[in-house]
Formats: C-alpha cells, structure tokens, sequence
C-alpha cells in the first residue's frame, strides 16, 4: 500500500493536526511591547518575581531550518565533474535595501547566482525558468542536495537558476564588504529580512528574463524548508514574476498561535520506533537531575556523555541531547532512517545497563564512536549559518516552540514570550517583532487567504517531519495543493532520486510533476491566445 495522501482537486483530506488536539496545549503567552525600554522593564520583572517560570524550565533552543542535513547524518551525493562543469555562475550587483529612499540603501552589493543551460529550450521558445531560492547555507551544498530539479529538467527543457544566500548574508553574497561588518550589530543585520529577500530574488529573475530576452518565459520557484516559505510567499507577494511555487517543508502556519506550541516535539517523540526508547528518553532527564544533585555531579555526567570540554551546566547536556533527537526525526531519511539509528543503541544496550548507559549508547549509535563530543551547537551547523539564524529568530522568525509537563518525552519547557524578547534585546539591542509574518504574509484566516488570493502553489510535507505541524496539510482550493506522505521527513522530495527510493517518495514526486506540467500547459494555452489576439490572421 501506498502511504501518499494526495488531493488534486480539493475535495477535503482528513486533517492530521487534528490528531494532537487531545495532545497538546494550545495556551500560550501572547505578551509583546513595542517599546524596548518596556520590554525590558517587564523582562527584568519576570526574572525577580517569576523565576520558577523561567529558570526551573529551560528554554528550548529553535531546530534549524534547512533542507541540508548536519554533517555526521552523511553528506547528499555531490555533482560528477561532468555535471558541475554545466554550472556556470554569475554575480549580481543587487542593491541593500528595497524599502528606503535613503542615500545608504543605494548601497549594492554582489549576490551569487548560478545557472545550467544544458536543457534549456531557450527564449525564441519561451522554454520555462526554474528558479530555485537559497537557503541557509552556499549554493554549492544546496545544488548538491537538491536533485528534483536537475532530474525533471530535461522533460520541461528548462533553464536553471539558483539564487544563492537567505537574506543577503549567507554563502559568497555578503553585504559591508565582509561577514564581520555585515554581522556588527543591529544596524547592518537589520537589513536581513524574508521582505528583502523576496525583493532581492524578483530583481534577479527580472534582470534575467530581459538580459535573455526570455519575456514570455515562465517562471516556477522552488524551495526548501525557510526556502519553501520564501518560495510560497514569494508567489503570494509576486505572482508577476513566478507562475508558481513548489514549497517543500515550509511550516508557514508555526507563528503566533496558529499551531499548537508543542506540536514539534510532540512528533519528535511520536517518532520514537519503541516502547522502551520512548521510557528511556522520558526517564533520563530526571535522571540527569539527580546525578547533578551529587557531589561533582556535574562533572561525573561530563565523563559519562564524554564531553569534550568541561560541563558548565545540566542545560548544556540536555540541549545537546535534545537536538540529538530533534535532528534524527527530523531528518529521519529512508537512506538510513536515524530515529532507528538512536532507538537501537538504546535497546540494544547490554543488559543491565542504567538508563544514562542506554541514552549515550543512542548517541553513539547516531554520531558515532568518539573519544570525546563537543555539545556546541557550532558543531552541528557552520557558524556563519548560526549567527544568521540566531538573528532571524530574534527578529521576525518567531516561532513558538514550547511544550508543558507530560506532553511529550521531555521535560516541560514553556514558551515565554517576554523572557524570549529579553533574550534577544539582550543580544541584539532591539526587541523581536513575533507578529511581523502573520500581519505581512496573512494572520490566522491563512486559510483563506490562500482560497481567495493564492493560485499555483504546492506545498509538501513529510508527517514525520516535527516541522510539518506548522505546514499547510490540506487543500486550499483546485490551485493551492497539499501533497503529504506519512512516512516522509524534512524536504526529502527535493532530494536527486535513486533506484533505493520507496514507492511512496516516486508517487510524491511524480504527483508534483504532475502539477507542475498542468501550470505549464495552461500558460502556454493562454500566451498562445493572447497572441492570437494581438496578431490576427
């Protein structure tokens, strides 16, 4: 049996959100001030009178999101010699801000680009553009994890072109002449918005269409994860430049109180392949704690987990191991499945193991055998793509992650809006904005919004992906699709396809190419009409 839940032409799927509704709490702290002086006033209130709420439960630190799996999951396949030398690339000299007439946002700098010719039928035959937009990490490591598009350009005889960066500061497109002017404060970061982006994406793909003399070329954009959002949104806000968006893993809806706040780690512990793994994870927190409470507790747990470094904290180990598990369901791929990976160091640790035994026993099991592990979150993730992303999430890219006690297999950690925007005035000097997506792209009658304004847009998800909580799982209308498989994980269909794949992944994908051919005919349909009637016979 097929595990694919496709529904063309919108005429009602069941729901999976619907199967958490008795799962997951929904109330959450909708407390923000404009004024930073405000917030931090409230801030520092919090941190004297309320310190249970804070302290006590730690914050959960937000899972990347980016279609390129950490490094010790195993590297995609790179490009052959032959296939890398179709590439070509190109610099764009874009400008800093698209919103001001002030003398600094004139301020340009060279944004990468990359193009493949090899299966484009060219602009005399007004052959498609697929568009693919960046996302946190160099164009190299997303051309070389996004196969869909090279492996479905020969059928549409395509041109290819991939934007490098999300938001001017990723990969070789930096703003301020280099990565530390860029990064400075404030000043120069608040540039780095999805608005500039989606800016900075038309006016390339405008630039290009007339250096190609490619005006009645059409043009399909994709992307993945934070790219899928950029993507979708993208052709909300643009639908002049992009006939269509394919929106892989792109959890438009995790924002304000939209989705349930523990609807992550509720999947990423409905993840857990068994039982007793689940009973391990539940248990070694609490377990954690009581080694701790022991004379040099701290650092017995240290040698335990063989940490590198010296063990500052319990908040350093748990979040290490946190992210242990956020990754592996994650990117819980068919290749090598990691939840199976970790669940089986766990049970099968040898008998008589204690539960801290079992729990290592899992991190081996997924990272490795090391002499030692850096708990740093550096280590999982390039720098560059840390910084950036700790600034997006501490800007507009407020994503309500939060769980309660007994909801999921970790301990409860409560999503607190005014210590979260204590947090980021602290790093950063300015408060974040958590209702800036919602009141710009569409507030909690997404739905429709998408049914009265949006057409061509295909958004996909993998239900074991924890993110897919956040994603559009139903249809909208005939024009704005829901593709889900319920054994998929994050942006898997964005991956080069291989003889191993499972029958689910090949009718995913040919399901939206499917779609995608339909837009395609439909423009031609309607360009040759319109020239008809501009040249009659």
């Amino acid at each position: 049996m097929i595990e694919l839940y496709i529904n063309k032409y919108g005429d009602g799927i069941a729901n999976p959100k619907n199967l958490f509704v008795d799962h997951i709490a929904m109330n959450r702290s909708s407390l923000i001030q404009s004024q930073q002086w405000l917030i931090s006033i409230l801030a520092i209130i919090v941190l004297l009178f309320d310190t249970t709420c804070i302290s006590a439960a730690q914050a959960k630190i937000l899972p990347r999101l980016s279609v390129k799996r950490p490094p010790f999951l195993g590297e995609p396949a790179k490009f052959s010699e032959p296939v890398s030398e179709d590439f070509q690339t190109f610099y764009y000299n874009q400008t800093l801000d698209h919103f001001n007439y002030r003398p600094e946002s004139y301020t340009t700098f060279e944004q990468r680009y990359v193009m493949n010719f090899k299966y484009w039928g060219g602009a005399s035959a007004s052959a498609p553009i697929f568009v693919y937009l960046g996302a946190e990490e160099e164009l190299d490591s997303d051309m070389s994890g996004v196969g869909f598009l090279t492996d479905n350009a020969p059928q549409f005889k395509v041109l290819l072109v991939y934007i490098e960066k999300l938001l001017h500061y990723y990969g070789k497109s930096i703003p301020f002449g280099s990565r530390k002017e860029a990064f400075k404060d404030a000043s120069s970061l608040g540039y780095f918005s999805s608005a500039q982006a989606i800016s900075d994406y038309a006016e390339v793909i405008l630039y290009l269409k007339r250096k190609l003399l490619a005006e009645n070329s059409l043009v399909i954009v994709f992307g993945a994860s934070y790219g899928g959002m950029l993507a979708s949104w993208f052709r909300l806000k643009d639908p002049h430049v992009a006939l269509g968006a394919l929106a892989s893993s792109a959890p438009i809806l995790y924002f304000d109180d939209i989705t349930p706040q523990n609807g992550y780690d509720f999947i990423v512990t409905k993840n857990e392949v068994s039982e007793s793994c689940y009973r391990t994870i539940s248990k070694s927190w609490s377990e954690i704690d009581r080694v701790a409470s022991e004379p040099n507790g701290v650092s017995i747990l240290g040698n335990k987990f063989r940490i590198c470094d010296q063990l500052n904290n319990l908040g350093e180990l748990k979040e290490f191991l946190e992210r242990t598990y956020d990754i592996a369901a994650q990117y819980d791929h068919p290749q090598s499945y990691p939840v199976s990976m970790v669940c089986g160091g766990i049970d099968g640790a040898p008998e008589g193991n204690d539960t801290l035994s079992r729990v290592f026993a899992g991190v081996v099991a997924l990272r490795g055998n090391f002499s030692c592990y850096n708990t740093s979150y550096n280590t999982d993730y390039p720098i560059e793509t840390v910084e950036g992303w700790k600034w997006q999430i501490c800007s507009e890219m407020v994503i309500p992650l939060g769980r309660g006690d007994n909801d999921t297999m970790f301990p409860a950690s409560p999503f607190n809006l005014t210590a979260y925007s204590w947090d980021c005035t602290s790093l950063y000097g300015v408060p974040p904005h958590p209702h800036w997506v919602t009141s710009y792209y569409g507030r909690h009658d997404i739905e429709l919004i998408l049914h009265r304004f949006a057409s061509n847009i295909i958004f996909s998800n993998g239900l074991k992906d924890p993110y897919s909580i956040g994603g559009v799982l139903k249809n909208i209308s005939h024009y704005v699709v829901a593709i889900i498989t319920m054994n998929g994980s994050h942006c898997l269909d964005m991956g080069e396809a291989t003889s191993t794949d499972p029958e689910w992944l090949v009718m995913q994908r040919k399901a939206e190419v499917e779609i995608i051919e339909g837009w395609i005919a439909q423009y031609y349909a309607n360009l040759h009409a319109i020239t008809k009637l501009k040249n009659p016979v």
